[in-house]
């Protein structure tokens, strides 16, 4: 039990008195009061400032200098107890939770964010600064459900991630980074068997058997793997959107994932595509109708080019084309992968990469549209430009 009282803090004239366990009232001639902790510290006494007795009672001043003497104990700096935590400093878990509270919106996305990190971040981060949370840690967080549960590994991943972007000076520029770094540390995930995806070398073939078809369906199925557009995107194109003259297909936002405008240049298959669509007996002449009509005329169902593979036993899905032309992309032509994410009409991962890139690519999307035309032809029609051997 201390020495002092709540009224004798009030009413004691100048000098040091003492409470006991360190702590230290020292009153002034001016009449100002504060509190100390004194203790020994690397073999030296020590006068901490613990704060103003206008504004910590006695009772708080007796906590904070347990305080202090349990910080000495475990060897920490008393003198940084009470200082703002520089940002590299502040633990993960403090930092996620600010985060969490600040930009999650919905009552429903931040219960969700909050149950992945206290499952899967904060045992292994939690207890972590900002500074020491780096690729290696975060995978060994993310590697007991890394293959198990996938989809909220990600989930996981991309929300440390968020926290790290909004807690370090350096965020931006470190997140693009640091998962690819998490990604080698652990083993590739299972495919979507939902996007199940073609090899790329046997998309010329399966586009010459869609050729002798000569349906709607398969016009939009091969549409739609020339141009590496989402299903939806092109079953609900209309001619309004089409420019034949500069072989240019404008996509408007509400109709884009993302919500952005996309422009498509279009190879020359993909407009003798269009022009064979044009001359279906039940094509619409009008700059609102749809360039891919069904026999109703109304818009192909998903279902209708899923049939097509399915009639000509391809275990694969439509989306999943979009997969074998980044493949190719990768693997066969020497274009930046900026360049295929962009004819995706992907999202720029960096904050800041995305701040500064005003292009999006479309004359070098243009050629690599075209490359891809002549590679599913298998005319050769356009230019494909081989990686090195060698080359990293």
């Amino acid at each position: 039990m201390g020495k002092l009282t709540a009224a004798a803090v009030r009413t004691l004239g100048p000098g040091r008195h003492h409470d006991g366990d360190c702590l230290l009232l020292e009153v002034r001639e001016s009449g100002s009061r504060s509190w100390l902790a004194r203790v020994r510290h690397n073999g030296k006494r020590r006068d901490i400032g613990l704060g103003s007795a206008k504004t910590i009672s006695l009772a708080r001043a007796r906590e904070r200098c347990r305080e202090v003497r349990l910080a000495i104990a475990e060897g920490r700096d008393p003198l940084t107890l009470w200082r703002p935590s520089p940002p590299m400093a502040r633990l993960f878990r403090d930092v996620a939770l600010e985060f969490v509270e600040q930009r999650e919106i919905s009552g429903k996305s931040r219960q969700q964010a909050l149950s992945r990190l206290q499952a899967y971040a904060f045992p292994q981060l939690g207890k972590l600064q900002i500074q020491s949370v780096d690729a290696d840690v975060i995978a060994e967080a993310l590697r007991p459900i890394w293959l198990t549960k996938p989809q909220t590994a990600i989930r996981t991943r991309d929300l440390i991630l968020r926290t790290l972007r909004y807690a370090r000076p350096d965020g931006a520029l470190l997140e693009t980074t640091l998962a690819r770094a998490i990604s080698d540390r652990l083993p590739p995930q299972p495919r979507n068997k939902n996007f199940a995806a073609m090899p790329y070398q046997e998309v010329p073939a399966f586009q010459a058997k869609l050729r002798e078809k000569g349906t709607m369906g398969a016009l939009a199925l091969r549409f739609a793997i020339l141009t590496a557009a989402r299903s939806g995107e092109v079953r609900g194109a209309t001619w309004g959107e089409i420019d034949l003259a500069e072989a240019v297909w404008t996509i408007p936002a509400e109709r884009m994932k993302m919500k952005r405008p996309h422009r498509v240049p279009l190879s020359p298959e993909a407009v003798a595509v269009l022009r064979a669509a044009a001359a279906m007996p039940n094509a619409s002449k009008k700059a609102d109708g749809l360039v891919f009509p069904g026999a109703s005329g109304k818009a192909l169902s998903d279902m209708t080019l899923t049939k097509i593979l399915r009639d000509q036993k391809a275990p694969f899905t439509v989306h999943g084309f979009r997969s074998s032309f980044r493949d190719w992309a990768a693997e066969q032509t020497a274009m930046p992968g900026e360049i295929a994410e962009a004819a995706l009409a992907h999202a720029v991962p960096n904050a800041v990469e995305a701040a500064y890139r005003r292009t999006t690519f479309f004359d070098k999307r243009r050629e690599l549209m075209a490359a891809w035309g002549g590679f599913l032809s298998g005319e050769g029609g356009a230019e494909v430009v081989p990686l090195k051997k060698g080359r990293g």
